[in-house]
C-alpha cells in the first residue's frame, strides 16, 4: 500500500526486453536501504525488486502491467516517480494508493498560473468501467504517475490537477507536456462504493 507521496524522481538506466516482459533498472538515492522482494511504486505501479547492485536495482513489469500503464514507453534517461510502501506507524499524507494502475491518460494541456501549474488530462471512457468507479469526481483524489492529487474541473473523461512548485520539481511532472502518457489509479474508496451501489 502507498500514499501517493513521491520520494524521488529517479533515472531509468536500462530497459531490457524479455519476451513479453521488461526489466527496468533504476538508480536512486535509497538503494542501500532496499532488499530483494521489496515493493516500490514506479509512476504509481507496484513492482518487486528482483536484483540489486551497489547503486541500482531492477524490477520486472509483465505484459498485463505494460498494457495498462506507461512503463513500456520508458527508455534509459527517463525519470520515474518512486515511492516505497507505506509505513503503518506514519501519517497518511496523500490518500490510499494500491499501486495497481487502472489505465493511462494523455496530457491535453499545461498552463502556468502565477507560480503553479494546471495540467489537463483525458482518458478513455467506458460506461461499464465508470459504473465500477473508474472515474474522477470534483475535489476527489486521483493518482497520476504515482502522485496523490486533488481533482478539479472533473468531466466525463477529463480532469485537471493543480501542481505546486515543490511537486513540479521533485516529481517527473516537470517532464510532462501536451501528449505525454501518464498512469492513472482511481480512488479505491470510490470503486468500492460504486460496486456496493450495484447490489443495493
Amino acid at each position: 500500500m502507498f500514499s501517493g507521496i513521491v520520494e524521488e524522481a529517479a533515472p531509468v538506466v536500462a530497459v531490457e526486453q524479455d519476451k513479453g516482459n521488461i526489466h527496468l533498472t533504476v538508480k536512486c538515492s535509497f538503494v542501500n536501504e532496499l532488499k530483494i522482494d521489496q515493493s516500490i511504486a514506479h509512476n504509481g505501479v507496484c513492482l518487486t525488486v528482483v536484483s540489486m547492485t551497489e547503486d541500482t536495482y531492477t524490477v520486472t513489469a509483465i505484459r498485463e502491467t505494460l498494457e495498462r500503464s506507461n512503463l513500456g514507453l520508458l527508455k534509459a534517461g527517463d525519470k520515474v516517480n518512486l515511492e516505497r510502501s507505506m509505513l503503518m506507524n506514519g501519517r497518511l499524507d496523500g490518500h490510499i494508493v494500491q499501486g495497481h494502475v487502472d489505465q493511462t491518460a494523455v496530457c491535453t494541456d499545461v498552463r502556468e498560473a502565477d507560480g503553479s501549474w494546471y495540467y489537463s488530462f483525458e482518458y478513455e471512457w467506458n460506461r461499464e468501467m465508470a459504473r465500477q468507479g473508474y472515474m474522477t469526481v470534483e475535489k476527489g483524489s486521483v493518482c497520476v504517475n504515482g502522485v496523490s492529487l486533488t481533482v478539479c474541473n472533473s468531466g466525463r473523461n477529463t480532469f485537471e490537477v493543480a501542481i505546486i512548485p515543490y511537486t513540479h520539481d521533485l516529481t517527473n511532472f516537470h517532464q510532462i507536456g501536451k501528449g505525454t502518457v501518464v498512469n492513472l489509479e482511481f480512488d479505491i474508496v470510490g470503486k468500492y462504493l460504486s460496486k456496493m451501489m450495484q447490489f443495493a
